[in-house]
């Protein structure tokens, strides 16, 4: 008898962190590897908000909090949501974990139950279907592709969703695809979710405010004010501040859920880390000029890079309209083979082909759900995706 649970048979290992440490071994052995795997973004977290996380260690701020944030932090959320979204939540209603993953594990533990079904558009974020298989649920997939620019159409939500159906959970702009939808393309879906009670969603907003050529944010519960009881809007600071490492998701919803996601991150990972959070209050509250900044220098990334990609022989890379993420198909080097033979059958064939070859680490599409693609992340220097590209179009141009 195995040792280690039967759940763990259900999951896979995330393949963005498994690609972004091999191209840290690679490098360490010291091999020339271009690492376009993490979603994290180059800049540097602000100054003024690494100079609030320092005031607190002086202040003493460094106990216990409240499990699901302090009431500084909540109120700052609160006041974002009014800002940004046009939501009105209630302190009571909102719950900060430490990062956006654990938001989503805590609201997926605190209600799902075997035999229950969570509707998850392909591509998606690795993570979401593995959460959902290990709160004992099954996903359930619905296709997009590039001729519906990635996005799920109101006529396939529907043929998804079943009686035994709990969850949506909605990602835009998309990680992987960097698909965003309008204002219009939401209401779409939310007229499906109103005939359907008993379904619940969750809005990733996580990229929220890295969106391109003039395209206007919107989520579920301000496009439709009926879905408010029924919505949990996730945000975080990672992407939009260049937070990654210091942990702070958050989310607004019902307070029956927001309690009972408490509940369960009292007896998983407690409290998020006071200090970050007191970072995150300055994120939220302090100067938000930077942030278009930023976006526009993504934006021009963007840019270079699927002018590039469209150059390589075999891919084609449709121009996403937010996020800092690619998700060109390599379905015209299926089939071929590499300098030294190898055939490439699959999307992961791709990758650790150009990988060996080049040293690109980039993520197969099949991490993703929806094959032949690969993702690249563009949140790294110019420099870097230009020789990144410049490799990729060799590798291309070596198959036969």
């Amino acid at each position: 008898m195995s040792f280690l649970a039967n759940s763990l048979s259900r999951i896979k290992p995330s393949a963005t962190m498994a690609v972004s440490q091999l191209a840290r071994e690679l490098t360490a052995q010291g091999r020339d590897i271009i690492g376009l795997g993490a979603g994290e973004p180059d800049f540097d977290t602000p100054d003024n908000i690494k100079a609030a996380a320092i005031a607190a260690i002086q202040r003493g701020e460094t106990k216990y909090t409240t499990v699901d944030g302090i009431p500084e932090l909540k109120q700052a959320i609160c006041a974002k949501f009014k800002r940004e979204n046009g939501l009105d939540y209630k302190p009571a209603q909102i719950s900060v974990a430490p990062g956006g993953k654990p938001v989503i594990f805590n609201a997926m533990f605190a209600t799902l139950n075997p035999g229950d079904e969570v509707v998850i558009p392909t591509p998606y974020w690795v993570s979401y279907p593995d959460i959902v298989l290990m709160a004992g649920a099954t996903p359930v997939f619905v296709e997009t592709s590039i001729a519906t620019g990635f996005r799920v159409t109101p006529e396939a939500l529907e043929k998804a969703i079943t009686p035994k159906t709990k969850w949506l959970i909605f990602n835009s702009p998309s990680n992987p695809s960097g698909a965003a939808y309008s204002h219009a393309q939401i209401k779409g879906l939310t007229d499906v979710l109103l005939r359907h009670p008993h379904v619940w969603t969750l809005a990733d907003d996580m990229y929220e405010h890295l969106l391109f050529d003039g395209m206007k944010f919107a989520t579920i519960a301000q496009v439709e004010p009926k879905l408010y009881d029924r919505t949990l809007t996730m945000n975080g600071v990672s992407k939009a501040y260049s937070m990654t490492g210091w942990r702070i998701g958050y989310a607004g919803g019902p307070e029956v859920l927001i309690k009972a996601m408490a509940n369960v991150m009292s007896q998983s990972t407690s409290n998020p880390s006071s200090i970050s959070q007191w970072a995150a209050v300055e994120a939220l509250n302090g100067p938000q000029d930077f942030i278009p900044a930023r976006a526009k220098i993504f934006q021009e990334r963007r840019d270079l890079v699927v002018s590039m990609l469209n150059q390589a022989k075999g891919i084609q890379c449709p121009m996403p309209e937010g996020a800092f993420y690619v998700y060109p198909s390599c379905a015209g080097c299926i089939g071929k083979k590499t300098a030294d033979g190898k055939v490439i059958a699959t999307d992961e064939d791709f990758v650790t082909a150009l990988l060996a070859a080049e040293g690109v680490a980039v993520v197969q599409g099949s991490a993703f759900g929806l094959a032949p693609h690969f993702r690249i992340s563009y949140a790294t220097s110019t420099e870097a995706l230009t020789a990144a590209c410049e490799r990729i179009q060799r590798f291309c141009a070596s198959l036969r």
